[in-house]
């Protein structure tokens, strides 16, 4: 089993600075503003040759019945209870506060290992609250910077004996993971406007609460990935904010927010597009159908709320018709009724994630290819361009995911849009290629008789 570390404290202390930190990697939403992380994230941490995996999880704060204090508590709970150490984290820098130590009183009463970690001991200002963490009881604290990486060498100390060696890489390689999927899994992107639903989608989906959810608008910041399989095929699902129009984001929190959903959506493989069932595709739904395009990933539209859609004909009706006239470049993308609340609708949405991945890999051999193109221009040639022919010449399939295709054209400024269009919407047709986005790139074809 792995060895499991996970990071508690009040908010505003560098808990996911010092998340960062030990993956590597700048995962983590990092802001001055207290209570910016509120879903708990995983990592593959690494100290020199001691590997584990990191949680990072909300600031711990005192609050009761369904208040977002008492579902972040919980979150944090959870967290506590999948890990194998935790590290309570302080501010060195303002000293002990009562609640650091409410809740180091109650991390002893779990039977979990609890280091104290001050952190922001890189001045002298954080002494007095470094040897105040001596009182909490959790044995001697940790001085560290996780913003500067100072004191790491003296939490490997503490850390190395209760992971065991068995547990450590024999050759110190890094850890697994990164920006890449391994092979065979697929990335898949929760995205959409606040509040329509997506976090709890993600946690039907993975069958438990990993995500925070509620009423509360904005209530996802950072874009967690959660690693989870179905079908017995490997997915990272990343639960993403809800992304705004950017003339109405003016805070710098909702800003760095959004960069993360849009970096989860250029690293996806797939993305679902979660939209409220009762309204049906906003202008900003639009929008984010279109970056997904641009970006080349699949895209799947998941209409949420359904259970409390009164004339179910006519909604979808609606949405048919916005996806027709306002999104043409991915004519036949794939659309799925579900209720996030009631779990329904979920294996038909994950057979749509699929049936749009393959399509997103897919690959056509050259002579159908070029047997389609003959067949195409013998029904609609390409206009004149200034009184010359434009010869299409040959056309291949250059990659997949997304498809993409080389045309070699003896005038290839001279081929219109209108006609390449025209061709993407055929290739879409007659190979059965509906809602994924397609590459169609006019090249100059190499004249034989020519000297390079």
């Amino acid at each position: 089993m792995p060895f499991t570390v996970a990071i508690v404290g009040r908010p505003n202390v560098g808990k996911s600075t010092l998340f960062n930190r030990l993956v590597g990697r700048r995962l983590a939403v990092v802001h001055d503003t207290p209570g910016v992380t509120r879903d708990r994230r995983e990592g593959e941490g690494r100290i020199a040759d001691l590997e584990f995996r990191v949680i990072d999880t909300a600031g711990l704060e005192e609050g009761g019945g369904d208040s977002l204090e008492a579902r972040t508590l919980a979150q944090t709970g959870r967290a506590v209870e999948g890990a194998d150490v935790v590290l309570l984290l302080i501010d060195a820098r303002a000293g002990l506060t009562p609640l650091d130590r409410h809740f180091a009183d109650a991390l002893r009463g779990t039977d979990r290992p609890v280091i104290a970690v001050a952190n922001k001991c890189e001045s002298h200002t954080g002494e007095v609250g470094f040897y105040e963490a001596y009182s909490l009881g959790c044995g001697d604290p940790v001085p560290i910077s996780a913003m500067n990486g100072d004191g790491l060498a003296d939490l490997y100390e503490v850390l190395a004996p209760l992971a065991g060696r068995e547990e450590m890489a024999a050759d110190g390689a890094p850890p697994e993971g990164g920006d890449e999927a391994a092979p065979g899994r697929i990335l898949l992107a929760i995205v959409g406007r606040p509040n329509v639903g997506k976090s709890t989608l993600a946690n039907q989906l993975v069958g438990e609460e990993r995500m925070l959810t509620g009423p509360e608008p904005g209530l996802t910041r950072d874009a967690v990935p959660l690693d989870w399989s179905y079908g017995g095929r490997p997915i990272t699902l990343v639960d993403t904010a809800g992304l705004r129009r950017r003339a109405r984001v003016t805070d710098q929190l909702e800003t760095l927010s959004a960069r993360e959903s849009e970096r989860a959506i250029r690293r996806a493989n797939l993305v679902v597009l979660v939209l409220d069932a009762r309204e049906m595709l906003h202008r900003q739904e639009l929008s984010i159908a279109r970056m997904v395009e641009d970006e080349g990933r699949a895209l799947v539209i998941a209409a949420n709320k359904w259970d409390l859609v009164g004339d179910r004909g006519d909604a979808l009706d609606r949405l048919r018709d916005r996806l027709e006239t306002s999104l043409p470049q991915l004519k036949g993308v794939p659309f799925v009724t579900v209720s996030a609340l009631e779990g329904e609708g979920l294996d038909r949405l994950m057979a749509a994630v699929f049936r749009a991945e393959e399509l997103w890999n897919k690959r056509i051999p050259t002579g159908p290819l070029n047997r389609w193109l003959e067949g195409v221009l013998a029904h609609h040639p390409p206009p004149l361009a200034a009184g010359r022919r434009v010869r299409l010449r040959y056309i291949t399939q250059v990659k997949a995911r997304p498809p993409s295709f080389a045309l070699f054209v003896n005038l290839p400024s001279a081929l219109p849009d209108s006609y390449v269009r025209y061709l993407v919407n055929a290739l879409r047709e007659d190979f059965d290629l509906p809602g994924v986005p397609i590459r169609l790139r006019a090249r100059k074809g190499r004249n034989p008789y020519v000297e390079d």
